[in-house]
């Protein structure tokens, strides 16, 4: 993990989101008067430019970083493979990390570690969400089964028992409302999950507005922030959900979904054509990816540091100083 003191081409001081831990930096995002937008990405890269964009918090993506590796959002991607991407993240900004951890991979134990082992590369928190494993991605299909209450509670506190840094958040997400359940259910499970030593919940949905959102935020009253994932009510407004006392705002997988659509042009308007020359105006040039990733910087210190002849300090001749 890179530290403060570490040089070359990453990020400056002034990205680092303020003083304390990755989590406290987080924590105080999620409490601030204004909803935290967390920008939702799969690699370094994706990681760097959200940075670059003025993005002050990151997620990482479960779908995102499974879709990277060419598998779906099912558990298919191992937590080792996903922990990598996020150490990729975490060396290339200094912005707080918060990691899709799906179910946690198992059961109490598989979390913790999950959680632990996140924690040590740098991340700010993690966020397990309460369905059976192995899990379906939310937004597709109708089978999303939820495990009884205790049994998520029960992985809350494994993991909160387990971290070293008091400011390391772990996130409850609730799927009651995939699962169909009304708000009740939702509600009585942010509260246990929050007794159990959540430091935020999750709210789940994927309605074309934010009509469960505000059900639940109605009857929440603020006991930790809430955090939300607006994929599919994407016409609501920040302004909207400062209004419902939401904490976090996960725009969740819009740059992955930039990335594919753009790919898959570039492809096929090569393949089609037979010649790159229609796709250099829409694309990249090599000199922006150089600018991005510090090349200049490389090359500086390079010529200060490949070749270095230290100074002659002292001669000792027959044991005695000069």
């Amino acid at each position: 993990m890179t530290t403060s003191e570490d040089t070359g081409p990453g990020p400056t001081t002034d990205q680092r989101g303020g003083a304390g831990s990755p989590g406290d930096q987080l924590r105080r995002l999620l409490v601030d008067e204004a909803p935290c937008v967390l920008m939702g990405v799969h690699d370094g890269l994706s990681a760097r430019i959200a940075v670059e964009e003025g993005f002050r918090a990151l997620w990482a993506s479960g779908l995102c970083i499974s879709t990277a590796l060419g598998v779906r959002d099912s558990d298919e991607a191992s937590w080792t493979q996903l922990l990598n991407s996020v150490e990729s993240m975490v060396d290339n900004t200094r912005v707080p990390v918060l990691v899709d951890g799906d179910t946690g991979h198992g059961n109490f134990n598989t979390a913790r570690r999950f959680a632990s082992r996140a924690e040590r590369i740098g991340a700010a928190g993690v966020c397990f969400e309460d369905k059976t494993f192995p899990k379906m991605n939310s937004f597709f299909g109708a089978g999303h089964e939820l495990v009884p209450v205790a049994e998520f509670c029960g992985k809350i506190k494994a993991c909160k028992d387990g971290q070293q840094d008091p400011g390391f958040v772990v996130v409850a997400r609730t799927e009651a409302f995939i699962a169909g359940q009304p708000v009740d259910e939702a509600v009585a499970r942010a509260e246990a999950y929050a007794a159990a030593g959540a430091d935020a919940i999750f709210v789940h949905s994927r309605q074309p507005t934010a009509v469960e959102i505000a059900a639940f935020s109605a009857r929440w009253h603020g006991r930790v922030p809430i955090v939300i994932a607006p994929t599919t009510y994407h016409r609501t407004t920040l302004d909207e959900f400062h209004q419902l006392g939401v904490g976090g705002v996960i725009w969740a997988n819009q740059s992955m979904r930039a990335a594919f659509s753009a790919m898959r042009k570039a492809c096929r308007d090569m393949r089609s054509s037979g010649v790159i020359s229609g796709v250099e105006e829409e694309i990249a040039s090599l000199k922006e990816i150089f600018a991005l990733l510090g090349y200049e910087d490389l090359e500086r210190e390079e010529r200060r540091y490949a070749s270095f002849d230290p100074p002659v300090l002292s001669t000792v001749t027959g044991g005695n100083a000069p």
